[in-house]
């Protein structure tokens, strides 16, 4: 389950963000973006989040997970598009070069924090 190790990254960024002044609220919520094509469950992030923000300044905040689809380019004819599925080949001119532009991403996009 790699999930564990992503988490205490997470717990790690997250933690390293909270601003000075913030010190002592309560953080309530972190953000991030997930690809689809990192092979992550989101309920295993969440349910792995939980146990390393335990005794940390996250403890008690939620994981928000957004997630990013694939997007590609073609390199031939510069069409753009969301891959829905397992091919990886321009759907208007059936070129296979091609550059992934989005949906690899594992970003800690923001934190919240409690008034």
């Amino acid at each position: 389950m790699h999930e564990m190790g992503i988490a205490m990254q997470i717990v790690k960024i997250a933690t390293a963000a909270i601003p000075n002044d913030a010190a002592g609220h309560p953080i309530t919520r972190v953000n991030i973006k997930v690809g689809k094509l990192t092979a992550i469950v989101p309920d295993s992030l969440r349910f792995c989040f939980d146990i390393v923000s335990q005794e940390t300044p996250l403890a008690g905040a939620s994981l928000a997970i957004e997630e990013v689809a694939v997007k590609a380019v073609c390199d031939d004819c510069q069409h753009q598009w969301t891959i829905a599925g397992p091919v990886f080949v321009c759907p208007l001119c059936e070129s296979p070069h091609i550059q992934l532009i989005s949906g690899r991403e594992l970003d800690v996009d923001s934190i919240e924090i409690a008034d």
